[in-house]
């Protein structure tokens, strides 16, 4: 048996690059002196997110695949697999996007699918879930809405990802947010897309989130760890924090998939058309 240490953050970031990488900095040594090995860090922690949802805001610093900044976060990830979001430049078109690296360079790419409100007036859209291989096993990526459509964890999970690590900047309610922020229904349901994905394709879930405010926008952290029984093993609630959880995902896979296997149980032909 062989058991992975994992973690997943809930911090601010903002246009602050340079403190941003700071932050980065800290979490990633304080990762590496506590033995962890995959570190998930938010949505857009390189420049910050949007200030809102409306269409007409002012969007982060946008950097190339290959931009000095992406290889700058290889470097500080050095032993430690790291997941981190940014604002992606491909020609003309800026992606929302989230990047895995360790020192040995750039393990896999994702550019978010799924927009919500009006983040089409500032992203291109994304066009596919892809897995890959890296030193702690096989991971799929995904950013913040993605995990509210099932297909795009189960796209994953059938291209065989054992871990699937979703960045997000996950505000409160947009209308009569609740004044205590663990009572928030948008907070109730990022909890329940992250249980709900891990269980129904027995997979272990990383969710990674913002935490503060940033323009008019009121973070949810709670980034948790969840194990494919859809068991919560690590949680930081609602304020910053890191939440760390060590499991043999192998072992874990097989257990929760001995008796009742989700994946391999599927009857794609009774399935409605476009549904995989």
């Amino acid at each position: 048996m062989s058991t992975l240490r994992m973690a997943a953050v809930a911090a601010p970031f903002g246009r602050d690059v340079e403190g941003g990488f700071a932050r980065i900095e800290k979490l990633v040594a304080e990762a590496r002196t506590g033995g962890v090995q995959l570190l998930a860090l938010p949505e857009a922690a390189l420049g910050g997110y949007l200030a809102n949802l409306d269409g007409g805001a002012d969007g982060p610093p946008a950097f190339a695949p290959d931009s000095p900044e992406i290889r700058r976060l290889a470097e500080i990830a050095g032993d430690v697999v790291v997941t981190a979001g940014y604002c992606e430049l491909d020609g003309a078109v800026r992606y929302n996007s989230a990047v895995c690296v360790s020192g040995d360079g750039v393990l896999g790419r994702h550019r978010k699918v799924h927009q919500p409100l009006s983040e089409d007036a500032s992203y291109g859209a994304g066009r596919a879930f892809e897995a890959f291989d890296t030193p702690v096993g096989r991971l799929g990526m995904m950013i913040c809405y993605d995990k509210a459509f099932p297909e795009s964890a189960r796209a994953l999970a059938l291209d065989g990802a054992q871990i699937v690590v979703c960045m997000s900047a996950w505000p409160s309610a947009r209308t009569s947010p609740a004044e205590n922020l663990a009572q928030d229904r948008w907070k109730h349901r990022f909890d329940l897309f992250d249980r709900a994905r891990a269980l129904e394709n027995q997979i272990v879930w990383l969710s990674a989130n913002q935490s503060g405010s940033f323009g008019d926008l009121r973070f949810v952290a709670s980034a948790k760890v969840v194990g494919p029984g859809g068991e919560v093993l690590a949680d930081t609630g609602v304020a910053p924090g890191t939440a760390v959880a060590e499991l043999d995902v192998e072992q874990a896979l097989a257990t929760a998939r001995r008796a009742m296997a989700h994946l391999a149980d599927r009857r794609p032909d009774v399935y409605a058309v476009g549904v995989a």
